[in-house]
């Protein structure tokens, strides 16, 4: 409404920014209400986040709002060939205005081109992920984005992808360390490094780190986290009739109940 009656200039200018940031914030909380099961209604205010934005011309914007889109498709729809499209169509959009955006967006090409068993293309698009990031500075208006884990936490899940499993261990472990106070992102890193740990048969590890957790995920029911663990608890199946699996896997089932 403000946006539509009030003075044309800077105040309108800055009230479709708002109106664009508010589209792409609705998304989120609808994909992560529904547990990333609301695809079509995350998709839906993404795409009017991106028309906002280009009717301001705010690559910036822009890019953040196909980004977001890139997820859904990555981590929703699980299709890595969408989600690649789309974490080009972000970076390439963003590449003069945010290095932020570009960064991110290139991180989650690598892990699109890993899904998709390209080792090389990951390996080239993680490598340009870390310059752009590194260029990311107070002036870019998206650097509230980035974080000092977003590289190793994407690496890690690339090398799993990948089948690499022993270095994606290494970059899990780092970043679980080092994400103490960000308990959704934690859970989703530590589902992966029980990952890491099955596929490598050291199921004493995999335990543990599945413990810790369903222990953040108890306190925050994080639709990501709770994909990633579960699939993690699915890899565990061949040991379910040992006690320390078993035990684990009532834990689940617990939170399961009160999800």
């Amino acid at each position: 409404l403000l946006g539509r009656n009030g003075p044309r200039g800077r105040a309108e200018r800055e009230l479709l920014a708002l109106r664009a940031d508010v589209l792409t914030l609705m998304g989120q909380l609808v994909w992560d209400a529904s547990q990333r099961r609301d695809h079509a209604t995350a998709r839906g205010f993404y795409d009017e986040s991106v028309v906002v934005a280009r009717r301001l011309r705010d690559h910036t914007l822009e890019g953040r709002a196909l980004l977001r889109t890139c997820y859904v498709e990555l981590y929703g729809a699980q299709d890595p060939r969408s989600g690649l499209d789309l974490a080009l169509q972000a970076a390439d959009t963003a590449r003069t205005t945010s290095p932020a955006v570009t960064g991110l967006a290139l991180l989650h090409a690598g892990e699109a081109h890993a899904m998709l068993g390209e080792a090389s293309d990951c390996e080239k698009a993680l490598g340009r992920a870390q310059q752009q990031l590194e260029q990311t500075d107070g002036m870019d208006a998206a650097a509230d984005l980035v974080s000092s884990t977003q590289f190793g936490r994407l690496a890690g899940s690339c090398y799993l992808s990948l089948g690499q499993h022993r270095r994606a261990q290494k970059f899990l472990e780092a970043t679980a360390t080092e994400l103490q106070d960000r308990r959704k992102s934690r859970a989703i890193v530590l589902g992966n490094l029980t990952l890491a740990y099955v596929r490598q048969g050291e199921i004493d590890g995999a335990v543990t780190t599945l413990s810790e957790a369903i222990t953040e995920l108890e306190k925050t029911r994080g639709g990501g986290g709770l994909n990633v663990v579960f699939g993690a608890a699915r890899e565990l199946g061949p040991w379910r009739r040992e006690r320390i699996v078993a035990d684990v896997h009532d834990r689940l089932f617990a939170l399961m109940t009160t999800a």
